[in-house]
């Protein structure tokens, strides 16, 4: 029944064995140094593109720090023209005197503002206190 097995079987075997284990282990390598390679190019890439963005977004920034200078430049001078307008002073001046019982005609002398001007000014302060 059974028959018995040659001597060199086992030794072919292993050394079949062997050989596909180094075979596999070369591809294997092959493979490995593809990958390297591409993941190498594609981290370049990335750090193109990183690079690129970062430029771009110091350059927005710079833009952006600029327009809020010229804002606040822009502010600053608007709060000094409010100040400095003689004809919101005079409104001011009329609002005050309405609050303090003053009629259109006084509102004309006092101000120097015209008749169509202290009406609304009077109409506007009277609604508001409504």
């Amino acid at each position: 029944m059974f028959t018995e097995i040659p001597s060199y079987l086992p030794w072919a075997l292993t050394a079949v064995a062997i050989t596909l284990v180094f075979v596999q282990g070369v591809m294997l390598g092959r493979q490995n140094r593809e990958l390297k390679s591409t993941l190498k190019e594609r981290c370049d890439i990335l750090g193109r593109e990183l690079h690129a963005t970062a430029s771009g977004s110091m350059g927005v920034g710079q833009r952006l720090v600029a327009c809020e200078r010229q804002l606040h430049e822009l502010r600053t001078t608007m709060d000094e023209m409010r100040q400095n307008d003689p004809l919101r002073i005079s409104y001011d001046e009329a609002s005050r005197l309405v609050d303090l019982g003053a009629d259109i005609d006084d509102l004309m002398n006092t101000c120097g503002i015209s008749r169509p001007e202290a009406e609304l000014v009077s109409a506007l302060k009277k609604r508001q206190a409504a």
